[in-house]
């Protein structure tokens, strides 16, 4: 008999909501403490060259190099996390050399948490926060995504529709 399954097939294809990196708008914050400490760096490679005489100013390349590595931190950073959120999955991508995937199944999901404070709001990006069953990702912060209302109120209706196809209950203990 057909109906001898414990849970329905999917009978819809896995439609994409979000796929990419976290928005840099979501870094900002970084971003401007990294760009302040960039500065002082090469400020204080100028103030020790001038202290110094002449040799001195051979640190301000130096200051240069490293103020523009202190600044590119957040940018590089934010580039190796990607997110692919579907109706059914969330791929959690990171890596800069190597790649690492984790795929979180919604019908595995306990709990999400929106946040976003007024920066975030005037930026118009947000966090979301998955409470999950999964061994390997438990917790799951998905920090600067843009739209985050729309995906917190999607990813909730998803969690209630997959585990419904699964047939998944909630047990109060």
């Amino acid at each position: 008999m057909a109906d001898d399954k414990p849970y329905r097939p999917p009978q819809d294809t896995e439609e994409v909501y979000y796929e990419g990196a976290p928005s840099l708008k979501g870094e900002a914050g970084t971003m401007i403490v990294c760009g302040l400490v960039a500065l002082g760096v090469v400020v204080a490679g100028v103030w020790i060259g001038i202290l110094s005489g002449g040799l001195g100013f051979l640190l301000l390349p130096a200051g240069l190099v490293v103020g523009a590595g202190v600044v590119a931190y957040p940018v590089v950073l934010n580039k190796t996390i990607r997110y692919k959120i579907t109706n059914y999955r969330i791929d959690f991508e990171r890596g800069l050399l190597s790649k690492r995937i984790d795929t979180l199944e919604l019908w595995d999901v306990e709990d999400i948490k929106f946040r976003q404070s007024l920066w975030d709001r005037m930026l118009q990006v947000g966090t979301l926060t998955v409470f999950s069953n999964d061994d390997t990702t438990p917790n799951l912060e998905m920090k600067g995504l843009p739209e985050p209302r729309r995906l917190f109120d999607v990813l909730k209706q998803r969690v209630i529709s997959v585990k419904r196809q699964r047939g998944v209950l909630k047990l109060d203990t």
